[in-house]
């Protein structure tokens, strides 16, 4: 927010705005570009630095950036490895993964990682610059796509004991758990519904909640998913 302050002139200065400084992280040249030039218009934040991977770690140590925002297909470079590195050199940088579509196993391992939260690239440009803002202010942000949904769980579970496994916090109904299981048998969508004396449509609309809020996208990832808990219990 921009703020007067009277001068023994009687003139006005305007304070100056902090700046958030962000550190880019994104192979594609065309992107790279094409984000670090939006920004440069928000009065409130600028790209002090852009890699496109390479010498992202002595770009993190010779800047200093608040904000690191990091593309998850980075090629011929393993993105986790390198928030884990950043983590590590800079623990004060909040980091954001951009991505597509984020699957289930990429959550886990990112969340543990400590990354603040993550961009859609299909989000409007508004969010984007408005989840800079929240994750510098240290907020923990999500893309609305995945609120209440695995990735939000994972947050809260591990704000809260930071340890265990994150999976066992989603917060499921009691039929939600029972399709689930008849999904690892194998069952189809019309002998779940059979065998649980509910309507077909019934069945779609529990398939549908329990793929949003695991952030899978099919029913062999729910399958998985059942088998892992299993074994977790079992191990237990």
């Amino acid at each position: 927010m921009l703020r007067t302050h009277p001068q023994r002139s009687g003139t006005l200065l305007v304070a100056a705005v902090k700046k958030i400084r962000i550190l880019l992280v994104e192979d594609n040249r065309l992107l790279r570009d094409g984000i670090t030039a939006l920004i440069k218009d928000q009065r409130d934040m600028r790209v002090i630095a852009s890699s496109g991977n390479g010498d992202a770690l002595l770009r993190l140590k010779r800047f200093n950036p608040e904000v690191v925002l990091v593309d998850l297909g980075l090629r011929g470079r393993n993105s986790l490895r390198l928030v884990r590195q950043m983590r590590k050199e800079a623990p004060r940088a909040r980091v954001v993964i951009i991505d597509l579509v984020p699957v289930q196993a990429e959550l886990v391992e990112f969340v543990r990682a400590g990354v603040s939260g993550f961009i859609l690239k299909d989000a409007t440009f508004t969010d984007f610059v408005k989840t800079i803002r929240s994750v510098a202010q240290g907020e923990k942000v999500l893309p609305p796509p995945m609120t209440d949904s695995l990735f939000s769980q994972i947050v809260e579970h591990g704000a809260r004991k930071g340890r265990g496994n994150p999976f066992k916090s989603v917060r499921m109904t009691k039929r939600e758990r029972e399709v689930i299981q008849q999904i690892a048998e194998g069952l189809s969508n019309k002998e779940i519904a059979g065998k649980l004396d509910i309507a077909l449509h019934t069945v779609k609309s529990h398939v549908h909640n329990i793929l949003e809020k695991l952030a899978l996208h099919t029913r062999l990832e729910i399958a998985s998913y059942a088998h892992r808990e299993q074994a977790d219990d079992e191990e237990s």
